[in-house]
């Protein structure tokens, strides 16, 4: 019989070893005893699982359901199943102690180095079928655990029915539960190194998880392998025209019901939407599971999960597939920086400081109030690079736009002295992360067609410089200093403008360091900020011409484009995450005006080789003008190396300019013609302009050329010229 200690420790579910004491055992004679910890049986009965013949039963040899006794004439290793009688039935199960170790030695060795490439698909919970039974396989990384259990609907949430083995090796803790199923709601029970017992943990690489507040995760299947289509790795290339709408899933459009949309509802609507619009991508904020709607998805607790909000997992999968229907790329949002505190999630995870940096120094956000990640522990780097492959790998999206790289980067992150620790060498830079990015870009760069963004807000150099040449290897940068200064300059009084004419030329200084992608994101519609309409100065028309403008600018700038959902039509009011779309806002013409210029200026962008093909490349742009600070007019030429050539005038004051003279270098076309007017009438503007015109090339000589052309600028606009047949 089972020691007394080991019965009371089983009992009190602190046994640190529970395979080595319940299920079969031989004792010193050969005898075989089975024991069974099943509390709130009444009765055990031991079946013979190759005949179904009863054995005989369990002795109970405490109340609260600890059953054990000798096997009657057998005394070789045999299946068996349990008969158990509850106060509301009957059942018959597979053991889960009558199973061996699951993981393979090889994978632990992987986990354990922090090189597995695979982690998504050893650790958390993966439907399998062993030895003719249907089960789920459970494993967590949790090496400074006492005692770790497998709580859920299939064992009543009690940690006393399932502890888990420990596999030394790696820290991991795994268990076969049979007939778990698919759909199953679980955690992880873990009593930390003092013999604490902790908060109920989700299961960091759960693949789905219950709709919040609910906390816990849930069994799902792992999505097959998914590679992009071909036309989708061309068209992430750094030559292609990528033009982005950014979306929160969880205000687009509301549901049928009035609450979230599910996937399906969306990919209903939205691709096809983004891509009637000429848009080449959709990026969504966060959709990876998180406890809070108001952190927008930033502060997620499930990188692994799709989250719930919006149905089940396999609903993404359409979702993705809707987006690749109709053309278009999918980002995903991704936050690996830090991670929110809440009880059920990663902070101290077995009592430890696990995934985050133990020292606050190193480990805490002041300003979200999170918890860094330990980006130098090798299990942590794993998870981390093993998320991030994951949404490619599994579910076929296109790329990963990475937030708050800054905070990663730089150890001194909005931190005041004496409150950051420096690296080994003294300085300020966070090597860790560094090599974390490193590694994923590689990881990433691998994976045919796959792109990375970065929200990086500061010089850090390289950041879209290839590994191999010392840089991070990410495929583009979000240019927020061309955001700010732009958005600065828009906001002047036309009348100011003169004085800041810097602010909006200063971008082209810079404009080919890194491979940019222009963004007008959601950072810059909440908060108080307003919406990117209300930013603009002047009476109503002025602003409606001033927004027409800036967009032609900005589609007419080097660099990729992003756009936050709603700006397409000139929302008046911020964003708000709870609140849908103002919709009806098209039945006015002046916000049904922007949705068509947007239109227009992603079809042109799209269709003009010299407006993408270089925009990260020097020798596609040249300034016409960009001195022209007196009438605040920026004029400037694209051209793709192949002798394809656009032209690109802002007249940003409500000053008609007719007769406006702009010179031209040798080698391009002598006869042009409007391409497109963003003060047409066609987006709410005063028609002013070039329309049906042909302007031809005179010999007289202006801006240090012998040649030059005369336009017409129509007030608050952006006029973009291509050559004429």
């Amino acid at each position: 019989m089972l020691e007394a200690r080991d019965a009371a420790d089983l009992l009190a579910a602190r046994h640190a070893d529970p395979f080595a004491v319940l299920g079969l055992h031989a004792d010193a004679d050969g005898r075989l005893w089975l024991r069974a910890l099943l509390p709130g049986a009444e009765q055990v009965s031991v079946i013979d699982a190759a005949t179904g013949k009863p054995l005989c039963h369990l002795p109970m040899r405490h109340a609260d359901g600890l059953f054990e006794g000798a096997v009657p004439r057998r005394r070789k290793p045999f299946a068996y199943r349990l008969r158990i009688r509850w106060p509301h039935g009957e059942t018959e199960l597979a053991d889960a102690y009558a199973f061996g170790p699951q993981l393979d030695e090889r994978d632990l060795e992987l986990l354990r180095d922090g090189n597995h490439p695979a982690p998504y698909a050893v650790l958390g919970a993966h439907l399998q079928r062993v030895d003719d039974i249907d089960g789920v396989r459970f494993a967590v990384w949790a090496p400074n655990a006492r005692r770790v259990s497998t709580i859920g609907m299939f064992n009543a949430w009690d940690g006393r029915r399932h502890p888990m083995r420990l596999r030394h090796a790696a820290g991991v803790w795994e268990i076969f539960i049979p007939h778990a199923a698919l759909g199953d709601l679980y955690k992880f029970e873990i009593t930390a190194a003092d013999g604490g017992l902790l908060p109920a943990k989700a299961d960091p690489y759960a693949r789905a998880a219950e709709l919040p507040p609910g906390t816990a995760s849930r069994v799902a299947a792992l999505p097959e392998p998914s590679a992009l289509p071909l036309e989708r790795i061309a068209a992430n290339q750094r030559d292609a025209p990528i033009s982005v709408y950014e979306v929160h899933a969880g205000s687009w459009r509301k549901g049928a019901d009035g609450g979230f949309a599910s996937w399906d509802e969306l990919a209903e609507t939205l691709p096809a939407y983004a891509a009637s619009l000429g848009f080449t991508h959709v990026q969504l904020m966060p959709i990876s599971e998180h406890p809070f709607d108001g952190s927008w998805g930033y502060q997620t607790l499930g990188l692994f999960a799709p989250s719930a909000r919006f149905g089940p997992p396999e609903g993404f999968g359409r979702f993705v597939a809707a987006c690749h229907t109709h053309g278009l790329g999918l980002l995903l949002d991704w936050v690996p920086a830090h991670f929110p505190i809440d009880g059920h999630g990663l902070a101290q995870f077995d009592g430890s400081a696990l995934y985050e940096y133990a020292d606050p120094r190193e480990g805490w956000h002041h300003d979200w109030n999170t918890a860094i990640y330990n980006f130098g522990r090798n299990e942590v780097r794993n998870f981390l690079s093993g998320s991030a492959r994951y949404w490619i790998e599994r579910w076929g999206v296109d790329g990963l736009r990475v937030d708050a790289v800054a905070s990663m980067l730089y150890r001194d992150y909005s931190r005041k002295s004496g409150e950051w620790l420096p690296n080994a060498f003294g300085g300020r830079e966070n090597l860790e992360a560094i090599s974390l990015f490193q590694h994923i870009n590689t990881e990433i760069g691998g994976s045919a067609g796959a792109i990375t963004i970065a929200e990086e807000s500061t010089a850090f150099p390289g950041v879209t410089t290839p590994v191999h040449a010392g840089g991070l290897g990410f495929h583009f940068k979000w240019n927020m200093g061309w955001m700010n200064d732009s958005l600065q300059y828009m906001h002047e009084d036309p009348v100011h403008r003169r004085w800041h004419h810097d602010k909006i030329t200063f971008s082209l200084v810079y404009a080919f360091s890194e491979n940019f992608m222009l963004p007008l994101s959601h950072d810059e519609v909440v908060h108080g900020k307003g919406s990117l309409l209300a930013k603009m100065p002047g009476d109503d028309w002025q602003r409606f011409a001033n927004l027409r403008a800036y967009y032609g600018f900005m589609w007419g700038h080097p660099g990729k484009k992003l756009l936050f959902m709603g700006q397409e039509f000139a929302q008046p009011t911020e964003w708000h995450h709870d609140q849908a779309l103002p919709w009806s806002l098209l039945e006015d013409a002046r916000h049904a005006g922007i949705q068509r210029l947007v239109h227009d200026l992603n079809t042109l962008y799209r269709d003009q080789p010299a407006l993408h093909a270089t925009d990260c490349e020097p020798e596609g742009f040249q300034w016409l003008n960009g001195g022209d600070a007196d009438n605040s007019v920026l004029s400037w030429l694209r051209s793709d190396g192949n002798g394809n050539a656009v032209i690109v005038l802002s007249n940003m004051t409500p000053v008609p300019r007719p007769g406006y003279r702009i010179g031209l270098p040798e080698g391009v076309a002598a006869r042009w013609q409007e391409a497109l007017n963003t003060d047409s009438h066609h987006y709410g503007g005063s028609d002013a302009g070039n329309i049906g015109a042909v302007l031809q090339i005179q010999n007289i000589a202006s801006d240090g050329h012998a040649r030059s052309l005369m336009v017409t600028l129509p007030p608050l606009s952006t006029v973009f010229l291509v050559p004429s047949p």
